[in-house]
């Protein structure tokens, strides 16, 4: 319960069932299983979406953190991945166009450079066939055509390469740079999204123990939320008794202001007796002993609310 039954009440619920003038009626209290949502970080609270008594569905927004860091946190993370992805397609694809024009233009400069030497070279072999010219300026003309032809080789596998992805290694490694950028973008979004909490199920919002501006320390609650399936009823159940019900078994309720015909389940029989002290049990002692149950009510307008007393009875 929000709010623990008072030992007295307790022991006067116990009394009642034990001593009340119907022997097939138990005394019991409304109970509940409340759900309480903390705040899964520290931080300073910014919102609080909902108000005590209101009813929310799930998923809708309960309250919000501050979230000036986390939100720096996943740009830069969005950003190293960008430059990642970017760096990978640059070696994936080789060389820049720019680059590659360069190479180009080298190239075309090579191969007129080697056309020139070669005319060269031919007029230089008719000059010495006709004893013209000397020796010397064939040789030399021959070694210019040579070394121009070497360099116009060089320049085309130099476009070759640059026409070429990077080395294989080279793009793993830039694939394992975007991989971890995208985990690390991955954790950073997730560290924002926890910065808003939202119902993780439909309910009635039983409570709101924080405001905006204070500060909530990390599982600090914030909201108590009451799911619709969530009350149950607890009563007492003396030893002569006890062995006619069972868990699972359909039990009556009826209490001040409650609808008729309102049923419950037993969901839980506890596995020892209550209000006894542990001595050896003698035939007065064991007439006190009780056995504290529990059942589920159905889901039903004008169904008992927490801490309202309520009688039960077998059903029919």
């Amino acid at each position: 319960m929000r709010r623990a039954v008072r030992p007295a009440l307790l022991l006067a619920l116990v009394l009642l069932g034990c001593d009340g003038k119907r022997a097939d009626e138990f005394q019991g209290y409304v109970d509940a299983e409340y759900l309480r949502i903390a705040a899964p970080e520290a931080g300073w609270i910014t919102g609080i979406a909902v108000a005590k008594g209101a009813r929310v569905a799930a998923g809708a927004p309960l309250f919000t953190l501050d979230a000036t860091r986390e939100t720096a946190a996943a740009e830069e993370a969005r950003a190293s991945l960008a430059q990642a992805r970017s760096e990978l397609a640059d070696r994936e694809k080789g060389s820049r166009p720019e680059e590659i024009a360069a190479i180009e233009a080298q190239l075309a400069e090579a191969e007129a450079t080697l056309v020139l030497a070669r005319l060269t070279l031919e007029r230089q072999e008719a000059l010495a066939r006709a004893q013209v010219a000397a020796v010397a300026r064939l040789d030399e003309a021959r070694a210019a055509a040579e070394q121009a032809q070497a360099r116009r080789d060089r320049i085309r596998a130099e476009l070759a390469v640059a026409r070429l992805p990077a080395r294989e290694d080279r793009v793993a490694t830039a694939r394992a740079a975007v991989e971890m950028a995208e985990a690390a973008l991955a954790q950073a979004e997730w560290r924002l999204a926890q910065r808003s909490v939202a119902s993780p199920a439909a309910g009635l919002i039983d409570d709101v123990l924080r405001r905006p501006g204070e500060w909530v320390p990390a599982s600090g609650i914030v909201i108590s939320l009451l799911p619709p399936d969530a009350t149950k009823v607890v009563f007492f159940v003396p030893e002569a008794r006890r062995a006619t019900l069972h868990q699972g078994d359909r039990v009556a309720l009826a209490c001040t202001g409650c609808p008729d015909g309102l049923i419950a389940r037993i969901s839980r029989i506890a596995s020892e007796a209550e209000y006894t002290p542990p001595v050896i049990y003698s035939r007065e002692t064991r007439a006190k002993l009780v056995w504290r149950m529990e059942a589920v009510i159905d889901a039903v307008p004008g169904a008992p609310t927490p801490g309202q007393p309520v009688t039960v009875r077998a059903a029919p």
